[in-house]
């Protein structure tokens, strides 16, 4: 009897509102779309269901009624906030998620796909590139939970100690061959940034 496929998810971590860009970067427009939409959108392409973090009392854009949105429970916590609100989301039938940030609008899908295959084996593939990681450019199984629960609680809020307590694969560029300019990797966080995201999308 074969093995039964595993089921990924996706999660987009909204933030908050952005005080370089002027305004919450979920809601900022990118064509006839926010960019929240836009990358629910993309990466709807490669994974289902979707959930979307949001901080408390965030205004979010209208999102698919098959979206799952969900809320941080601490404010100011960093990524591991948003990572363990978006693995408690999950519904129980999915293994792990890729897990992204609302300001990636080049996301390529073929990226998230490749990142998938290469997370096999492993609680969480995470791209790193010159020693740097991306820990929202990453797949975490739902495995990890606990582990991230547990730093929390302790105020230990850098990824790297989640990278550093379950079997991590540390993903090369020249692994993913989908995206060679890693486009998925390039945030959004100043005006300039958000401009040239717009003319490389042809917008």
């Amino acid at each position: 009897m074969e093995a039964m496929a595993e089921v990924f998810a996706g999660v987009v971590l909204a933030g908050g509102r952005s005080t370089r860009m002027g305004s919450s970067k979920a809601m900022l427009p990118f064509g006839r779309e926010t960019m929240l939409q836009r990358v629910v959108r993309l990466l709807g392409d490669v994974v289902s269901p979707i959930v979307v973090v949001a901080a408390v009392d965030q205004e979010l854009p209208e999102l698919p009624p098959e979206v799952i949105v969900t809320y941080d429970e601490n404010e100011g916590r960093g990524p591991l906030e948003g990572l363990r609100a978006g693995l408690k989301a999950l519904p129980p039938d999915v293994d792990g998620a890729y897990v992204t940030s609302c300001d990636v609008p080049l996301l390529v899908p073929g990226f998230v796909r490749q990142m998938l295959d290469l997370a096999n084996g492993f609680d969480i593939a995470v791209m790193e590139i010159d020693g740097f990681t991306h820990p929202l450019s990453a797949v975490y199984r739902r495995s990890a939970l606990a582990v991230v629960e547990d730093l929390l609680a302790k105020d230990r809020l850098r990824p790297a100690f989640l990278f550093e307590a379950v079997k991590t694969r540390r993903v090369r560029p020249a692994q993913v061959t989908a995206d060679p300019q890693l486009h998925t990797l390039r945030n959004l966080n100043t005006p300039e940034d958000y401009r040239r995201a717009l003319v490389d999308a042809g917008l």
